[in-house]
């Protein structure tokens, strides 16, 4: 596959190690944005600190780990593909399944949180309709092309990047470790059962700050020099993102009033709002370009639920006419505009997805949340088995401290689950629910995989 200029079954390989890295960090960097203050809400700030780094183990060795899989089988399917050769059709369909439950929540609390910052500069802004008008733009731009759709994404990653770093430059002087600290642990300020009751109960918001970043593997066929790239992307992406969630989580923290942050869709400018007012220019700064940290995590997951869609269709476990490749752009646009359709139905489902006490956005976090865990799972089982029953499998990136690393990264996601589904027991059963559906159609459907071409779940070797 290295060197070539088209992926097998129409997917053009184009993308460079630049453009993989500005992925892998676009895909998470909204996470640095919205949605992980709702952790403090549950935690505390201290508490949620200590849930952060916890979880910031977890995806560090996880991801060390998961490079392996994604050089060995750089397939568009990424855990679909993986979880396939090592288990068989259905552990195909299980993370193939969870992948696409957490890449299709995603992409509308994002939306949300796009509008929320826009009716900030323009009140009369319905935050729903704008979020609409992003998926419009953003699967447009997916659908023209994906070298144009990466290096769009490289651009206002750095952007973004650099937001976040200003942010954290504005609010600095105005910083006091006792604004952060101030009933820091799940609003007291000492430390309790009810901390530690808080500290798990804010995992979903944690994950938050990383999840998609694993996305990188659905762009493996994309990609021209895939055992090269990959790995720097992975690691490179990881340290990048880790260092902002710290950064950004604490000096918000440090702002002021802490709880005044946390339910809401736009954290960042009211922290700065509370250090340099509400007419400054930094305010009116920080939401434009705020936007491009949205902007580029929400085009990426587009990009990656897209390929998710694809590859399934392709090898038979949806509906074939999801499969096609534009004839033009050789991009998977049905799977684009697919994916777009269930995103929007989800922005105007407050009556269906606001229950459990927490808002629509919070909920849709907490169900991408349930599908990201599970494909961690099934992805580390997979690593583990795939050692053991194809031990002669190209491994041009092998996980570091094997097994202790993929061992951590499966336990920390297995208590994870746990946790997650103690906490939301109604979203857990939604969950459920859905696999449970999709595993009906996955049963009734064995013809159309049969009659799949066989070379659509191949490993790619050289």
């Amino acid at each position: 596959m290295s060197g070539s200029t088209q992926a097998p079954h129409g997917l053009a390989a184009s993308l460079g190690t630049w453009q993989l890295w500005g992925i892998a960090v676009g895909l998470v960097i909204s996470g640095e944005y919205f949605g992980w203050s709702f952790g403090w809400a549950s935690a505390g700030t201290l508490g949620f600190l200590i849930t952060t780094l916890a979880v910031a183990l977890m995806y560090g060795t996880f991801i060390f780990s998961f490079t392996e899989l994604t050089t060995s089988i750089p397939h568009a399917g990424g855990p679909f593909a993986y979880s396939y050769h090592a288990f068989g059709p259905t552990g195909g369909y299980l993370a193939g399944m969870a992948t696409l439950i957490e890449f299709v929540f995603a992409p509308p609390a994002i939306a949300l949180a796009i509008g929320a910052y826009l009716n900030v500069q323009f009140p009369a802004l319905d935050p729903k309709i704008a979020a609409v008008g992003a998926y419009l733009v953003f699967m447009s731009l997916n659908i023209v092309g994906v070298t144009i759709a990466a290096t769009f994404e490289l651009c206002v990653t750095l952007l973004a990047i650099f937001e976040l770093l200003v942010f954290m430059g504005v609010v600095a002087p105005g910083f006091s470790f006792a604004n952060f600290a101030k009933g820091g642990w799940a609003g007291a300020d000492e430390f309790s059962l009810a901390s530690i009751a808080g500290i798990f109960a804010a995992i979903p918001f944690a994950i938050w700050f990383f999840l998609a970043i694993e996305g990188v593997a659905m762009a493996a066929e994309e990609v021209r020099s895939p055992k090269r790239s990959i790995p720097i992307a992975y690691t490179g992406g990881i340290i990048t993102l880790v260092v902002l969630a710290v950064g950004v989580m604490v000096m918000a923290g440090g702002a002021g009033d802490w709880t005044k942050l946390a339910n809401i869709n736009d954290p960042l400018p009211q922290a700065m709002k509370m250090i340099v007012g509400e007419s400054s220019g930094w305010l009116h700064m920080l939401v434009w370009l705020g936007l491009f940290g949205l902007v580029a995590s929400f085009h990426g997951i587009i990009l990656g639920y897209s390929r998710q869609i694809f590859a399934q269709a392709r090898a038979g476990y949806l509906p074939g006419w999801l499969g096609a490749v534009h004839p033009k752009f050789k991009t998977p646009h049905r799977a684009i505009i697919a994916g777009g359709v269930i995103g929007i139905l989800a922005i105007f489902s407050d009556e269906l997805l606001s229950f459990g006490g927490q808002t629509l956005t919070a909920n849709i976090v907490t169900m991408s949340v349930f599908g990201a865990l599970l494909m961690y799972i099934l992805s580390m089982a997979s690593l583990f088995k795939l050692r053991r029953s194809q031990p002669d499998l190209p491994r041009s990136y092998k996980a570091p401290f094997f097994p202790v690393f993929p061992a951590i990264a499966l336990g920390g996601a297995v208590i994870c689950l746990i946790t997650v589904t103690w906490f939301n027991p109604l979203l857990a059963a939604v969950f459920a629910g859905i696999l449970a559906v999709g595993y009906g159609y996955f049963r009734a459907t064995h013809a159309q995989r049969a009659a799949a071409p066989m070379a659509a779940l191949a490993v790619e070797t050289e």
